[in-house]
């Protein structure tokens, strides 16, 4: 038998991760003195120890080593456990790609601008929502708000008449793009906290999951087409493709002073492949 720090250095592990290895029920140790309480251990135990850490290094948690090393998982059922390794490896080596693109596409741009960008621009996951929607024609960019604010309004009273609340900050949907002037196609969105009637001029329905390019914008709303411009610049840079309408989210919304307006622009994408 050989004492705890010797039969670490033979490891190549640190004491306090076979005291914790110990306290897991992973790795005991043959002998604890209880004059000096110090921990002998077997070189017969390594093969044991060389399994721990094998199977930590395929992402297995304590909990599930155990198991495995209780003999309480079958060879079917271990199986399935390495499998889902290699999946969640494998994802995670296309995120770590993906940051990979990210950090050069961000690096060539300050190299050309010899600045940082105006917008910061994120991907992420937005859920899906259940809504109260009107949809609308915008007859030219100008009169947009004459036209969108009565349709979030129509909105607002339509819930309102039914019991249901507002879930998160209202936006618009829209389904022509952001250099359309004329004709828009949109629609006043407002996510509600449960199921309503529909009427023959607010729908009620769910938007789906979507992942999405995001910037957020805050302050001189003369500036707000800039957000647009700098998204789908993104989106070509990192080769993405846009997947549907892009959203408007009014965060805040001030009319007294849309200088103090913050608005969230999404557009939703996917990955080229190639």
């Amino acid at each position: 038998m050989i004492k705890i720090g010797d039969f670490a250095r033979l490891s190549q592990v640190t004491v306090a991760a076979l005291r914790h290895y110990d306290e897991r029920g992973l790795l005991s140790p043959l002998k604890v003195d209880q004059d000096s309480n110090y921990r002998y251990y077997s070189v017969a135990q390594l093969p044991r120890l060389n399994r721990i850490l094998a199977l930590k290094d395929l992402g297995f948690s304590l909990e599930q080593i155990l198991e495995v090393l209780q003999d309480d998982v079958s060879p079917e059922q271990l199986r399935g456990m390495l499998k889902l390794r290699q999946v969640e490896a494998a994802e995670r080596l296309v995120e770590e790609q993906r940051r990979l693109e990210r950090l050069e596409v961000r690096l060539r741009w300050i190299e050309q601008e010899n600045c940082m960008p105006t917008f910061e621009i994120v991907l992420k996951t937005v859920p899906s929502m259940l809504v109260a929607a009107r949809r609308i024609s915008i007859p030219t960019n100008d009169q947009v708000p004459a036209y969108l604010n009565p349709a979030f309004q129509e909105v607002y009273e339509h819930a309102g008449r039914h019991g249901a609340k507002k879930h998160a900050p209202h936006l618009a949907v829209w389904y022509t793009s952001a250099s359309t002037l004329a004709d828009e196609d949109a629609e006043a969105v407002l996510p509600i906290d449960r199921p309503i009637p529909s009427s023959d001029r607010v729908t009620v329905h769910t938007l789906p999951q979507v992942e999405v390019a995001s910037v957020v914008h805050h302050g001189d709303f003369q500036e707000f087409t800039q957000g647009h411009t700098a998204l789908l610049q993104w989106i070509e840079q990192h080769n993405y493709e846009i997947t549907g309408p892009f959203r408007e989210i009014y965060l805040k919304h001030n009319p007294d002073d849309l200088a103090d307006s913050t608005t969230e622009i999404q557009y939703p994408v996917q990955k080229l492949l190639g």
